[in-house]
């Protein structure tokens, strides 16, 4: 996996990660039956490995559906798309 996030944005993350980890952990010793403050740590934890491992998986599927996106929709090099043949079939 190469880094797709940048040192501050990781920093962030990480720093984020924690907080909402220990305020989820902190909640759930006080009401332990409630499942909702193990989905907050969960995630927070997620945030962590994210922020420590440089890479975000909603980054990457970001940049991966862009650049399908751009190569999809490269009207410049394009010679077969339908634009091109409305416009040459108009003055037939």
């Amino acid at each position: 996996m190469r880094p797709n996030i940048g040192r501050t944005n990781s920093y962030i993350r990480t720093i984020a990660g924690f907080s909402i980890l220990s305020i989820a952990t902190a909640r759930m010793a006080k009401k332990p039956w409630k499942k909702s403050f193990m989905l907050l740590a969960v995630l927070g934890a997620m945030k962590v490995a994210e922020g420590l491992m440089q890479f975000c998986p909603l980054v990457a599927l970001w940049d991966k559906r862009n650049s399908w996106m751009d190569d999809a929709l490269d009207w410049d090099n394009e010679t077969s798309n339908y634009l091109h043949h409305s416009e040459v079939g108009v003055g037939e």
